[in-house]
């Protein structure tokens, strides 16, 4: 990086002192903001050959600039680009670089454009880019997913609510659940990609330009849907930057839920899947530890696209209109968030497929907390009780279940003809939890043959977002 204070700034008209060194620094984005050149040269390219279709520089003008913009595009790719910190700016370095490159036809690439909607254009453009390849990596996620519900349909574990034992349902359905959760977050984030696809360039500083420009036409060559409709908040507006951070904090809340349960399924205290040895941790201290750090560490990052999230709502609130310095911190924030949540799919994505399940103690689990109470008041309705009776029938003989510190199935016929005479041997099938898992076949339900065609759907669905 090179900070040579002597460079001349390109709007140094009006100034007759240089700036202050650590202001000069201070100021400075080009240290992150880099990261945007390859969007900025397209958006260049685009804007000058916009510029010579409409007559404001000739036809040989926009060649040099472009072959220019295509050399500088090589030379940052290979990393022989030299960033400079008096410049400011990734957008600043590019033009520099192009009249060092061209001469001083290169200064008119600037022409009809502000680095108000410049800048406006070129996130535009990465977050789209950046969405478009973060969901093809959630798609291969949720592919895990269904192909781990599919493997595991028959795979009976209790279902819980405020954590404790609820009903029965199989680990495929409990999988399918997170799919439901992720197929939702690249829904939202499809939403978003629509609003984020308006070209904001052609609005100037803030009150468009003098020159005959034709926005439309740089829109079909960004390949944007729409053009921004006002020169102010074209450049001022971040509201696609905090939906997209607000998606991704969704998404994260989802990865943490994901995560926590993982933790406590691999935990001895639940003993219900077992973690690779590739995605945990030793301790330093004591030897017999296997620390479930991927999980925890997908757990935590949540915090941090949460954090990032309220940093963009904080960086936007009670600005004025219509662009202000305030906005060069919405790219840091933008760009961890994007990391991270790249990084969490793929530590997801790699850690799904290599859960080991363990059958029997989950079905041990599944075995206490009188898991089919709610089957037997089914079962009580369907032999005429209303609901609430039954309801409280039930209650009644899992209090004497608990007295005599035994499961429902172990009462005896006769402890169940006290609460109900119309019960009967029947009793102990409702009760069986193969036969309540079996018996929930609708759509949605958790009976394995209703996994599987949800497995079958989910699969479907996935093919339809692929193409």
């Amino acid at each position: 990086m090179n900070d040579e204070p002597s460079i001349r700034k390109p709007w140094g008209g009006r100034f007759n002192t240089p700036t202050d060194a650590f202001v000069e620094t201070f100021t400075a984005s080009v240290t992150f903001d880099q990261r945007l050149a390859m969007c900025d040269i397209r958006g260049s390219i685009a804007h000058v050959t916009m510029l010579s279709e409409t007559g404001i520089i000739t036809e040989d003008e926009k060649r040099l600039i472009v072959d220019g913009l295509e050399g500088i595009k090589s030379a940052i790719k290979t990393g022989d680009f030299t960033w400079s910190i008096a410049l400011e700016d990734v957008h600043m370095n590019i033009e520099h670089a192009l009249v060092d490159a061209i001469g001083e036809v290169g200064k008119k690439l600037h022409t009809a454009r502000s680095r108000n909607d410049q800048v406006a254009t070129d996130i535009r453009l990465y977050l789209r880019a950046q969405t478009e390849i973060f969901q093809s990596r959630l798609l291969e996620l949720m592919t895990a997913l269904v192909e781990l519900a599919e493997r595991e349909a028959d795979t009976l574990m209790p279902g819980y609510t405020h954590l404790q034992a609820a009903q029965p349902i199989t680990f495929g359905h409990h999988m399918l659940a997170w799919f439901e959760m992720l197929i939702r977050d690249y829904s939202r984030f499809s939403d978003c990609k629509k609003r984020l696809n308006s070209l904001p360039l052609g609005a100037g500083a803030l009150a468009g330009t003098t020159f005959p420009i034709n926005r439309q036409r740089v829109a079909e060559l960004l390949k944007f849907d729409t053009v921004a409709e006002n020169s102010l908040d074209a450049v001022s507006d971040r509201d696609f930057a905090l939906e997209f951070s607000s998606i991704a904090s969704i998404l994260m809340i989802h990865y943490s839920r994901i995560a926590e349960e993982l933790v406590l399924w691999n935990s001895q205290a639940f003993g219900f899947v077992e973690i690779d040895d590739a995605f945990c941790t030793g301790s330093s201290m004591m030897p017999q530890k296997k620390n479930p750090d991927v999980p925890e560490l997908l757990r935590g990052k949540s915090g941090r696209v949460v954090g990032n999230l309220m940093a963009l709502l904080t960086l936007m609130k009670s600005q004025p209109l219509a662009y202000n310095k305030d906005n060069q911190e919405d790219k840091e924030p933008i760009f961890d968030t994007i990391d991270t949540i790249n990084d969490c799919t793929r530590a997801l994505t790699e850690l799904i497929p290599s859960l080991r399940t363990k059958k029997d103690h989950m079905r041990a689990a599944a075995a206490h907390g009188f898991i089919t109470a709610t089957d037997l008041a089914d079962h009580l309705v369907r032999l005429g009780l209303p609901f609430r009776d039954a309801h409280d029938v039930v209650g009644k003989a899992v209090k004497l279940a608990l007295s005599k510190d035994c499961q429902l199935q172990e009462l005896s016929l006769t402890d169940f003809k006290a609460f109900d005479k119309r019960l009967d041997e029947s009793v102990y099938h409702v009760l069986d939890m193969d036969n309540a898992l079996d018996s929930r076949k609708h759509w949605g339900g958790t009976a394995p043959p209703a996994v599987r065609e949800a497995c079958a759907r989910a699969k479907n669905r996935l093919k339809e977002l692929g193409d």
